[in-house]
């Protein structure tokens, strides 16, 4: 595995198997980049929690795999792929075993998550963190996009795929500067680490109209798809192609 992860910091991290009788029991806790963050069991699956938000949990993933799937429809190998957020690894597993991906690059900030894939979390990755073709890289994704990090195996900084699942969606970021990457400046930095025939794709808890306005203002095919969960409204799929003409000096992040 080619890692650009930090060592674990213990100090910023504790074990505390404890929850009420019956329900979720806290597995650990990690003072995060963005805040608290809990590994919670329930059962035989696992939750994450930021700051008293529920974030994500292994019972499903479907939508998850369908962001790198529909991402990679119609791309031929060999295809550099970008995934913004581990999160619990349904969509880093769902990459490695595609047979035309290439390289896998993992943008994900905080610590505690790439060191639970190592443990508790590696078998709903299935290990994908240890296959060669994988990069994880500790950083934010907002600022890693404007960095200019160019390791994707040819040196460019581009990828044919690019999958975001970084938040709750567009309209419910996890912390107030990732909402960066759902308007123009973001945007259009994403569309700037797109190969020739890319694809953007965005997972999204609920519809986001406004979002997608956005996206067809900054790209010429934009198309969402709607992911039917167990409860609640849809999951949502976006996926955007062909971007346009480079904005102008708004386009930084």
């Amino acid at each position: 595995m080619d890692a650009a992860a930090p060592p674990s910091v213990p100090s910023s991290r504790s074990f505390s198997p404890s929850g009420p009788p019956g329900g979720p029991v806290v597995v650990e806790r990690a003072e995060g980049v963005g805040g608290e963050l809990v590994l919670r069991r329930a059962g035989e699956h696992f939750e994450i929690i930021s700051n008293g938000v529920f974030l994500m949990d292994t019972r499903n993933g479907e939508s998850e795999r369908l962001l790198v799937r529909t991402a990679l429809e119609g791309l031929a190998g060999p295809v550099r792929l970008l995934i913004g957020g581990l999160g619990v690894g349904f969509s880093l597993a769902e990459a490695v075993a595609h047979p035309a991906v290439a390289r896998v690059t993992v943008v994900e900030r905080e610590p505690a998550v790439i060191a639970w894939h190592r443990d508790v979390l590696r078998p709903f990755s299935r290990g994908a963190a240890d296959d060669p073709r994988v990069r994880v890289v500790c950083a934010d994704l907002v600022e890693w996009i404007g960095s200019g990090d160019g390791d994707t195996g040819e040196g460019d900084g581009r990828f044919e795929a690019l999958c975001l699942d970084t938040d709750n969606g567009p309209d419910w970021v996890v912390t107030p500067g990732n909402a960066r990457l759902y308007r123009g400046a973001g945007l259009a930095a994403l569309a700037g680490r797109m190969g020739a025939g890319g694809v953007l794709a965005f997972w999204s808890a609920n519809a986001a109209p406004a979002f997608e306005a956005a996206l067809r203002e900054r790209f010429g095919s934009v198309e969402a798809r709607a992911v039917p969960v167990p409860r609640g409204e849809p999951d949502v799929v976006y996926l955007a192609r062909n971007p346009g003409p480079d904005p102008g000096p708004e386009s930084g992040l």
